[in-house]
């Protein structure tokens, strides 16, 4: 055996062999990250140029083959470019701005999924922009791709970029309702009830805030401008993951669709909203509006945004949520009252029907029930908001905005 060329392997068998030489060693051995495959370039002084033939086995211009791997040296290194392909332990993923070209858009997102991994430096048949130190080329880990690697000893954690796309159907929705462009000019819907709320507290306490069937969290986001502690509650796990995502100071990457098969991808965090400051304020937590756990108490703000149509007891809720809000405090309830057998049974819509031969709207149910307890703050306003479906279908409803104040 020749044993001073390179081994072409997979990347489980590379891995494999760092497990096995840690094993050895004692020491932490693994596959280098693309960033440190960066830095060895850089301290190898190689440099792509147009020098013939080139100072590598690139480009078929040496061997239609590898060769030994102490034929070409770059500074201290060996084929830092050149003779195989290198893995790295780094899974491929979209940089900051990541925005697919509409004539070759189906050759990166399809990678972007936790099983690709990125494979660096180029082979001997590395031609064009395969040379290039800025190409990421990424391939699935049982792939062999004329590609070897290097391994580095080293105790510093990798850490693994997220690269995953949303494509849920609802909660990329959302994601767009709450994060995305404004349509048709219609104010973003979350941000604008935020706006509303505040403007209502006014001058009072500003402790702590609820956001009730928070979603996917902008409405949270937006109260911790002004409350010092903001809860966001959603009966959905997956929407609320994206709100403890983007506090995290993650990007959350999802999918809006085009038409049909055809989707957009998109990326949000924090810092492009001028929101990041609030993250160390807001807490996500799974919960059921109409059965709350005690702990949810002591607020001076609850909004609650189109939801009472979607609760199995609305009535319970609006009779029982009081509880939760300190006496001076704002409750704010906005709902375009789409009350649908699916979601709540007949027999529990507090609207939308006959009454004793009269019309009973929704409106009529909320001001009964809180009376006990609430007093009216202004008169009931139409806030409008916009859902995008596709790139031509949108949803265009209006929420009818109500604001009480606790008074007992």
């Amino acid at each position: 055996m020749p044993w001073n060329w390179p081994v072409e392997v997979n990347c489980l068998e590379a891995r494999a062999f760092c497990r096995w030489k840690a094993a050895q060693t004692g020491q932490s051995v693994r596959l280098p990250t693309e960033d440190e495959w960066q830095r060895v370039l850089a301290a190898s002084g190689w440099q792509l140029g147009d020098e013939q033939p080139a100072n590598a086995n690139l480009y078929l211009e040496h061997w239609a083959s590898s060769c030994p791997v102490d034929a070409f040296a770059h500074g201290p290194f060996c084929d830092v470019v050149g003779n195989v392909w290198q893995w790295t332990e780094t899974p491929t993923y979209p940089f900051e701005g990541f925005k697919t070209h509409p004539i070759y858009d189906d050759f990166t997102t399809p990678t972007f999924d936790d099983r690709h991994n990125i494979i660096k430096g180029g082979s001997w048949i590395a031609c064009g922009n395969e040379a290039e130190p800025e190409s990421r080329y990424a391939f699935r880990r049982h792939f062999f791709q004329h590609a070897g690697f290097r391994y580095v000893v080293a105790e510093a954690p990798v850490g693994t970029p997220a690269s995953h796309y949303e494509t849920d159907d609802l909660v990329t929705q959302y994601m767009e309702f709450h994060y995305g462009a404004e349509y048709y000019g219609v104010p973003n819907f979350p941000q604008a009830l935020a706006r509303i709320a505040i403007e209502a507290v006014g001058s009072g306490p500003h402790r702590r805030a609820m956001d009730l069937g928070c979603a996917v969290g902008r409405g949270v986001f937006e109260l911790a401008r002004h409350f010092d502690e903001v809860v966001g509650v959603d009966f959905s796990a997956r929407f609320i993951d994206q709100g403890v995502a983007l506090a995290r100071g993650d990007t959350v990457r999802y999918t809006a669709v085009e038409e049909g098969e055809l989707v957009e991808y998109k990326a949000v965090k924090l810092d492009d909203l001028g929101l990041r400051g609030t993250a160390a304020r807001v807490q996500f937590w799974q919960g059921d509006a109409c059965n709350l756990k005690a702990q949810f108490a002591g607020y001076d703000l609850i909004l609650a945004a189109n939801l009472i149509d979607r609760l199995y007891d609305p009535a319970k809720f609006v009779t029982t949520i009081h509880e939760r809000l300190n006496v001076g405090g704002v409750l704010m309830i906005t709902s375009p009252y789409t009350w649908l057998a699916e979601h709540t049974a007949r027999d529990q819509w507090l609207g939308g029907f006959k009454k004793d031969g009269e019309s009973w709207r929704t409106l009529d149910a909320l001001r009964a029930l809180l009376a006990p307890h609430f007093d009216p703050i202004g008169a009931p306003r139409d806030v409008p908001f916009v859902i995008r479906e596709t790139a031509r279908k949108f949803q265009h409803t209006l929420a009818q905005a109500t604001l009480w104040r606790r008074v007992r």
